[in-house]
């Protein structure tokens, strides 16, 4: 097994390994954005995830969302933690089966070094991040606005305010005729998460130096 972790990460850049594998990912949702944010950081490495939802895996989930048809009907982190687990068994999974609220958040994702948020509804995301800017200044938030539909490439981007990062076009809603899919879901996902990294990059290796983003 340590033949396996040292050949699974022997493509990382040693110095940037060192960090990732130090550091503490909270996820907020383990929907379609969730998910794929899960996948892509336990395949870059992060020491430690913790993620919290409390839905279950359905049909309509797996346009989108990393889960597979023998997994319809089990809890979303259930199924989750198994697929993590194929892929990079060497990072350590924290899994909450709750919904989360103003008044446990805080004990949920209290030693992590960035939060994404992954929620689908307005109000979730809302409640989440102006209650980690409050409690957690000096900790980023990454959420997510506008990724219906497909296409328009052009109009995804990353926007900054402070240490609240938003991925996503921040226009476009779920309605009639107008459903979240796998490429715009996915692109926005790996957005974030690509984000993360490069803020753990620059936070942990500035040694507290002030960061200035290329982000607009």
């Amino acid at each position: 097994m340590k033949e396996l972790e040292k050949q699974f990460f022997s493509k990382h850049d040693p110095k940037i390994l060192s960090i990732l594998r130090k550091s503490v990912v909270g996820i907020a949702g383990a929907g379609g954005l969730g998910s794929n944010v899960a996948f892509s950081l336990a395949r870059a490495g992060i020491g430690k995830l913790i993620i919290a939802d409390f839905d279950a895996v359905e049909p309509s989930d797996l346009n989108r969302q990393q889960y597979f048809i023998d997994q319809i009907g089990k809890a979303k982190l259930d199924a989750l933690l198994e697929n993590l687990k194929k892929i990079n068994p060497f990072s350590e999974y924290e899994m909450h089966k709750v919904k989360i609220t103003p008044s446990n958040f805080s004990e949920l994702f209290a030693s992590v070094d960035i939060l994404v948020e992954a929620f689908d509804k307005a109000e979730m995301k809302q409640m989440l991040i102006e209650s980690w800017l409050s409690q957690f200044p000096t900790k980023p938030i990454i959420a997510a606005s506008g990724l219906a539909g497909y296409g328009q490439n052009e109009k995804i981007r990353t926007r900054r305010a402070g240490n609240l990062y938003i991925c996503g076009d921040e226009e476009t809603e779920c309605k009639e005729g107008i459903s979240p899919m796998a490429p715009r879901v996915g692109i926005v996902a790996n957005m974030q998460a690509n984000l993360v990294l490069e803020l753990l990059i620059k936070m942990k290796s500035t040694r507290g130096q002030t960061f200035k983003s290329f982000i607009i």
